[in-house]
């Protein structure tokens, strides 16, 4: 036979297990709603987030110059620009300053509270539009008038101090008057996430306030806003180059339209890789729903196949007709995921739009759909493979023997190779698209071992029942029997809901865990407030008068500057090649500090610690987690721009950080000497033995009129507003993981379901031997209960451990396991097994009698 005659005979036996394929499926989608409704959440969940990561990402692009406020954005911290720096910037278009800081207002009963303070010059702004309520002039809003500086403030403050327009408040040696609220910001998104309520002033009234002090945390940004026609990619590009070339030790932090603000995309890019692995570990649970719906069908359709095998169709014949009617199948279940996923977006601005901070810009994204599409084809083949790869050797007779039991024979090899492929690529497509890459890679493992384990748990089930003594309880004695009978609902009711209890242990200890984190009680001895922002020269001044007022209470002062590592081992900091945990260190300016002790909190590892008297070359002292991801090791240099200065020093020791103490700490400790003669400012703590809301409001009150150019932060209410956001990232969390546990709900059902040909059979069989109905009724349920509860069990182990590494190792937090929401799976586990299986049950009792016997 020549080569074209054999593509021309399997071209129309391919054609003609397409038409049989589509005639099988004429007669309904019977069996196979669990199988669509699977492969259609699972691929829903990865096209939406998909879609909405995509719309944010298009959203964040296309108002990249309005939420950074110009096409260039350079930021100096603890000092402005020099007149030299701003004239380069001059020279290359317009120029608005904005100068950020945190500071304590205070109203005129006295009250005070923290706020982001932002001061603005009369361009401002270049981009967008600030809104007011009432709307007015920028210039009117913040014009001297009467004494006082007109500002804007947000409606959290006028709240919080029980403000209304038109009123006054004090901020350093500054009067304001509050004439409008401030609604929204076109360059907030840039700034991240504050700790206070907005507080929007001018640049020249804040030179007023004498908060302006040497070493104070305060960030200038320059924005420069390119002519039109010249303000494409390759012309930012030249000024960032032109302006480092002109001022190479300025220590400028630059953001350009593409990266306004790169720590929300960095955040927005992990959020979306962890949701889109929830939703994969939605599809693999689905797989599951697929294998037991595809291994059902092919027993209810064993006559047919019989038929096919009579009349001459070869196994591969019979497995490319099913195989198609899978794919096809795959194909319904993940355009219908497709549809929704599609219309997320589309959905959550038309619901929430005006409520969102972020800018999302709604549409159809073909390749997030397309990746979809492609999980939901591959997941329904890895599962759906097996079971169609043992229809190809069951001769005709054993396949009408398989009416009550089916001999158990693994695919042929070529099958088993092909299923390997189809895996092999569902995890290169998993891997391949991840942010991380690392993160990606331990989802895979750990779902490998998690189906692994979950197929040894029923085994061991099954093997324990199997040993068992015989009960003289005839219930006891049936629900054990049927455990590890031949075709039992065990392997896959534990596959199926297994997974899903899994994941859901897992929401939840992550879930309690931070909550207890930011919302329950502090740490033991945890500070109460920071103090920020004490000038050097009254350093020693502040930390007395702090004992004066809080005799009982430990103070803790130490100096700190801000700089940015530009170098390391002799390559800049754009060229290092650091890990996901570490890259964070490189991203802006760092807190620094200088001692001649080993800071509280740390533990050198390796390495020696310089002593009080050193006075040679400047050292460092490094957190060796960093280190390690910067791939650095003592004696390696390090250059730090400090205050427009790159202050070089070599790696003396590493040390281990106590971080959850929140005591004061820093990646960078220099020895003594090296920032000898720059300005710079202190921080404190202060520890109270019994703290309580009544203390802390006259510690506050009393620091502010001796202190007014001191900020204050309440650790707890700092933490309030940390927690407020994991709140947010929580609830997103858990609802991308319901569609794992509805998917697992669905496909325990569907196996519930696949087995109930037999149930009926044993059904009938029992009675017809004087078994009652209740008697049925109560065998199955221990049954479903001792099934259910050894699930439960091994969801709860392996969900907590997953906790356990994610809180310990990637959040790097302490982790309490919570026993009540452990106790609380375990309950909801038992609930949805017993209930859907006697669910099934009471329809296999309903059965007549006569039809089953009939066919016997």
């Amino acid at each position: 036979m020549s080569i074209a005659s054999e593509v021309a005979v399997q071209s129309r036996a391919s054609s003609l297990a397409f038409r049989y394929a589509l005639r099988e499926l004429r007669s309904g989608l019977r069996g196979f709603y669990v199988f669509i409704a699977c492969i259609a959440l699972g691929v829903m969940a990865i096209a939406g987030v998909g879609s909405v990561a995509a719309s944010l990402g298009d959203g964040l692009s296309r108002e990249g110059r309005t939420l950074l406020g110009g096409d260039v954005a350079f930021s100096l911290i603890s000092r402005e620009a020099k007149p030299e720096e701003v004239a380069f910037l001059r020279t290359r278009g317009e120029v608005s300053v904005a100068t950020t800081l945190r500071a304590m207002v205070r109203s005129s009963d006295a009250r005070l509270a923290l706020v982001e303070l932002k001061a603005v010059d009369n361009k401002y702004p270049m981009l967008g539009e600030l809104t007011l309520e009432p709307n007015m002039p920028l210039a009117d809003l913040l014009a001297e008038r009467d004494g006082a500086f007109g500002a804007a403030a947000d409606s959290t403050l006028l709240a919080r101090l029980d403000l209304k327009l038109g009123d006054r408040v004090t901020l350093g040696s500054a009067t304001y008057q509050i004439r409008s609220v401030v609604v929204a910001e076109p360059d907030k998104l840039a700034g991240g996430v504050g700790l206070g309520p907005r507080f929007l002033v001018s640049e020249v009234s804040l030179r007023a306030t004498d908060l302006l002090q040497p070493g104070s945390l305060v960030r200038w940004i320059y924005r420069v806003k390119l002519p039109d026609g010249a303000n494409d990619d390759r012309a930012t590009t030249t000024l960032i180059d032109g302006a480092r070339a002109a001022a190479p030790e300025a220590g400028w932090e630059v953001r350009s339209r593409s990266n306004a603000s790169p720590q929300l995309e960095r955040s927005i890019n992990r959020f979306t890789q962890f949701l889109t692995l929830v939703g994969l570990a939605a599809l693999l649970v689905g797989g599951v729903g697929v294998a037991n719906a595809v291994k059902s069908h092919i027993d209810r359709r064993r006559d047919v196949i019989a038929a096919f095998k009579a009349l001459g169709a070869t196994g591969r014949d019979v497995f490319t007709i099913y195989l198609t009617q899978v794919v096809v199948l795959a194909g319904i279940g993940s355009v219908i995921g497709l549809v929704l996923g599609a219309a997320l977006p589309f959905a959550i601005v038309g619901l929430f739009g005006k409520l969102l901070p972020l800018p999302v810009v709604p549409a159809l994204h073909p390749a997030e759909l397309a990746f979809s599409f492609i999980y939901g084809q591959l997941t329904a083949l890895a599962f759906g493979l097996w079971p169609l790869g043992r229809v190809h050797d069951v001769p005709v007779a054993a396949l009408f023997r398989e009416t009550v039991n089916s001999e158990w024979h693994r695919p042929r090899w070529s099958y088993l190779a092909l299923m390997g492929v189809v895996i092999a690529l569902l995890i290169a497509v998993a891997i391949g698209l991840a942010y991380d890459k690392r993160v990606a890679s331990v989802f895979v493992v750990s779902s490998i071992a998690v189906f692994l384990l979950l197929r040894g748990v029923a085994e061991i089930l099954m093997a324990v029942a199997r040993r068992l003594p015989r009960s003289r309880m005839t219930m006891l004695r049936l629900a054990i029997a049927n455990i590890h009978r031949p075709g039992a609902l065990t392997p896959s009711a534990v596959l199926s809901l297994g997974l899903g209890l899994a994941v859901l242990v897992t929401i939840t200890q992550i879930d309690g865990n931070l909550r207890r984190q930011f919302l329950a009680a502090l740490p033991d001895r945890a500070p109460s407030f920071f103090f920020i922002d004490i000038p050097s020269t009254e350093a020693d001044q502040f930390g007395a008068y702090l004992k004066q007022i809080s005799p009982h209470s430990t103070v803790e002062d130490v100096p700190m500057l801000r700089g940015r590592i530009v170098a390391a081992r002799g390559v800049k900091a754009d060229q290092l090649k650091p890990t996901v945990d570490s890259e964070w260190v490189l991203q802006s300016d760092r807190g620094l500090t200088y001692t001649g002790e080993v800071p509280k909190g740390s533990k050198i590892v390796e390495g020696e610690w310089w002593g009080p008297d050193y006075s040679g070359p400047p050292l460092v002292s490094m957190e060796k987690k960093i280190a390690d991801g910067l791939s650095l090791k003592i004696g390696d240099e390090i250059v730090v721009n400090v205050l427009g200065r790159d202050i070089r020093a070599k790696i003396a020791n590493l040390r281990n950080i106590d971080w959850q103490g929140l005591g004061i700490n820093f990646v960078l400790v220099f020895s003594p000497n090296a920032f000898k003669g720059a300005p710079h400012s202190h921080v404190a703590t202060l520890t109270e033995a019994h703290p309580d809301a009544a203390s802390d409001a006259t510690i506050i009150k009393q620091v502010a009129d001796a202190f007014p150019m001191v900020t204050s932060v309440r650790v707890r209410e700092a933490l309030e507003t940390v927690g407020s956001v994991v709140n947010n990232l929580v609830l997103a969390i858990r609802g991308a993981s319901a569609v794992t546990l509805i998917s697992a709900i669905l496909v325990l059902g569907g196996a519930l379901a696949a087995g109930h040909r037999h149930r009926v059979y044993d059904a009938v069989i029992l009675k017809t031997l004087g078994a009652t109905r209740v008697r049925l009724l109560g065998a199955y349920a221990l049954e479903y209960l001792m099934i259910g509860l050894a699930t439960a069990v091994f969801g709860v182990i392996a969900g907590s451990i997953a906790a356990w590494l994610i809180v310990t190792r990637l959040m790097t937090l302490s982790f309490v396991w919570q026993a009540g929401s452990a106790a609380l799976v375990v309950v909801a586990a038992l609930v949805v097994t017993v209930g859907l299986g006697l669910a099934g049950t009471l329809l296999a009792l309903n059965q007549k009698p006569a039809s089953v016997l009939r066919n016997l």
